[in-house]
């Protein structure tokens, strides 16, 4: 019997695995960051793609082959850069993935190093921007790959480089190693609370870092750079590899901000909402069909927009579309009277998880 549950479960996860990325493939052409696209072009075609110099002197460096392991949320993050007379005269975003909302907000740097010299830009430390932290840390990277190209001594990152080392990113980690790890060893009850209180608080609201489709898909389509990507390569070992060793629904347990915050709010001291179990069985049957019409959707290529609509992304409100905060609002709130209702009624990618792991 277990033999065959085992088997179950590898079968369900090849299966889940294989329609993302056809998803993958639908919407960005890619795996792993690998085009599927037919590219014919020499290396003198590539060179004058990356550099050119216009008529008035200006040197443009387009970044699109240089930073195309530089990742940002939804894939890479191509810039332009001009030059003129030694110094920096602009800097534009080239097409790319990244929800346009949070894009927006890291599109402010991209002034940041207008009538610089190559060296003073090089050595300018820049902040990322609170809330699109991994979109406004992939223009800062794109730009400094781009200086350095232009200026003849493009270097490639040493590890530390890669390593992502600020005070926000080191206390994911130690919270996410947290919910990683204790969990397997204690379930003390005051412990459960401040683990989920820095969930919400560090992953959710600080960090904004959970496992959602936009993300899956993103890691799919364009790899993953794991040094500066540790937080959610955690999160998808609890989620996808800890199954594997009985610790099922492990991450949307222990470790997802959005499963903590509703669970927060359940431990309010007021009447509990009871509902039928006709009533519980309707709502489970909406999620497996809901999820069915969402994949069906992605798999044909339209509508892959509702991934930006998930309500992890609430977490990273200067960001988020008010229709988000919204749906955020009304779950948190529901949470109160009825225990974690988005997660078990509404969640793709609770429902992937869960599918994944032979769950019904």
């Amino acid at each position: 019997m277990k033999n065959r549950d085992f088997l179950r479960h590898v079968v369900m996860f090849l299966t889940c695995f294989s329609i993302l990325l056809v998803v993958s493939v639908n919407r960005d052409g890619r795996i792993f960051g690998n085009s599927l696209k037919s590219e014919k072009k020499s290396v003198t075609d590539e060179k004058t793609d990356t550099i050119r110099t216009m008529e008035d002197g200006t040197v443009v460096v387009n970044t699109a082959g240089i930073g195309k392991d530089i990742l940002g949320y939804g894939g890479q993050v191509p810039l332009r850069i001009y030059i003129k007379e030694g110094r920096v005269a602009k800097v534009e975003a080239l097409d790319n993935t990244e929800t346009p909302d949070f894009f927006a907000d890291a599109s402010s740097l991209l002034t940041k190093w207008d009538g610089k010299t190559t060296e003073e830009a090089l050595a300018m430390k820049v902040d990322v921007v609170s809330g699109a932290t991994y979109s406004s840390r992939a223009i800062i990277k794109n730009v400094q790959a781009g200086l350095m190209y232009a200026r003849e001594n493009a270097v490639g990152e040493s590890f530390f480089d890669k390593l992502d080392l600020s005070a926000k990113l080191l206390a994911g980690l130690v919270v996410v190693l947290m919910a990683a790890v204790i969990p397997l060893i204690t379930r003390n009850k005051r412990y459960r609370t401040l683990q989920l209180v820095l969930n919400v608080v560090v992953l959710g609201f600080w960090c904004g870092t959970f496992i959602s489709y936009s993300l899956l898909v993103n890691y799919l389509s364009n790899g993953i750079d794991i040094w500066s990507q540790l937080v959610p390569v955690i999160m998808l070992v609890t989620a996808f590899v800890y199954p594997f060793f009985g610790k099922k629904n492990y991450y949307c347990t222990h470790v997802c901000p959005c499963g903590s915050l509703q669970d927060l709010a359940g431990k309010a001291r007021v009447r509990k909402l009871k509902m039928s179990r006709r009533t519980v069985k309707w709502l489970d049957d909406f999620r497996r069909i809901l999820w069915v019409v969402l994949m069906f959707l992605m798999l044909a290529g339209v509508l892959t927009e509702w991934m930006d609509y998930e309500m992890f992304a609430a977490f990273i409100f200067t960001s988020a579309s008010a229709v988000v905060i919204s749906i955020a609002v009304v779950f948190a709130l529901l949470s109160v009277v009825v225990p974690r209702p988005y997660c078990r009624f509404v969640c793709p990618t609770g429902t992937l998880f869960k599918l994944s792991q032979g769950i019904k």
